[in-house]
């Protein structure tokens, strides 16, 4: 089915265990029906952890979600976003003026506030990065032409009350959570942890189907930040991770093997195709690394994941960046 005819998801509201319920939201991306959203018991009302993009229609279907279980945004105390991508920070405008709760997020946000403070520059600085790393004109003017139709799926900026870093921990009735920094995926993303209960809200960090996504420029190294994070998160021993996309899941450290193993055949693959093509643009390395050219679809994920791989094996010495003209090429170091 067509990504035109598909049939969207409405919101849907369960109970994880006693005292936390998932808020499962509909997204309009292909390949991507939808995100969580948690909401755990917290006195006279809920914690809400991430809250889903913005979109005509959305504050419904997490009011739906939350029906379903009982809930209502009135009852929101507190809301904690995992990170500042639209789909986890989208709808948080929404719910502070419904609900006149604070705000808590991690600091490093400005890959957010870029698209929402000045999107024709974040958008421009997207496409110059696209030209350099050899996308074509004709694809580059048509996926330029595709992204200027779509909002940004977050409502308005609005500030955190708080800063979601190491040492943070949010009160609730199934005790405190500790905020644990986890950036690769997003600056911004930090995993919180129940200690007693064994339970780990990972937002993106961590998903029931491994699928890596890293945020392009806005750090020197997200997938060497990723794996680090990784690190970190296998530390707390987990029994119960709650994902920002699909089901939760118990075999945490599977997971966190499967995501190294991932990369690190990625990344193999990327240093193959530099040593068998070099010097070669990122562009010519997708459909090496993906065995699919890019699409308008797979642009805004496949480019980035692939510089970054780029990035990672740069700064590690395994490869060099040169320019050819306007276009960036790489080689072995």
């Amino acid at each position: 089915m067509s990504s035109t005819t598909r049939r969207r998801e409405l919101g849907r509201g369960e109970r994880v265990v006693p005292g936390i319920w998932r808020l499962r939201l509909p997204l309009p991306w292909p390949g991507v029906p939808h995100c969580n959203a948690y909401a755990v018991a917290a006195g006279d009302g809920v914690v809400l952890l991430d809250c889903g993009l913005h979109e005509p229609g959305s504050l419904a279907q997490l009011e739906r979600a939350m029906a379903q279980v009982g809930l209502a945004l009135a009852d929101v105390r507190l809301l904690v976003c995992t990170h500042a991508h639209a789909d986890h920070y989208g709808q948080a405008a929404s719910i502070v003026d419904a609900a006149g709760c604070e705000l808590w997020m991690h600091p490093a946000d400005a890959h957010m506030r870029a698209s929402i403070e000045d999107p024709k520059a974040r958008l421009a600085r997207r496409f110059e990065v696209a030209r350099q790393s050899g996308v074509p004109v004709e694809p580059l003017r048509a996926w330029s032409a595709s992204a200027r139709s779509r909002g940004s799926g977050i409502a308005r900026l609005v500030e955190p009350d708080r800063e979601l870093v190491a040492g943070v921990t949010v009160d609730t009735d199934l005790g405190r959570w500790t905020v644990v920094e986890t950036p690769g995926h997003a600056p911004s993303h930090v995993c919180l942890h129940q200690p007693d209960r064994r339970l780990l809200v990972c937002g993106d960090h961590l998903l029931g189907r491994v699928s890596l996504y890293f945020d392009y420029g806005w750090t020197p190294d997200p997938v060497g930040e990723f794996l680090s994070s990784m690190d970190r998160v296998e530390s707390l021993d987990a029994r119960l991770c709650l994902a920002g996309h699909g089901r939760t899941f118990t075999d945490v450290s599977a997971h966190i093997h499967a995501n190294r193993a991932l990369v690190a055949e990625r990344l193999e693959r990327v240093r193959a195709a530099v040593a068998e093509h070099g010097p070669i643009t990122a562009y010519d390395i997708v459909p090496l690394l993906h065995g699919q050219e890019l699409t308008q679809l797979t642009a805004g994920w496949w480019l980035p994941e692939t510089l970054c791989y780029l990035r990672h094996l740069s700064v590690t010495g395994v490869v060099t960046r040169s320019e050819d003209g306007d276009t960036e090429r790489w080689a072995l170091a």
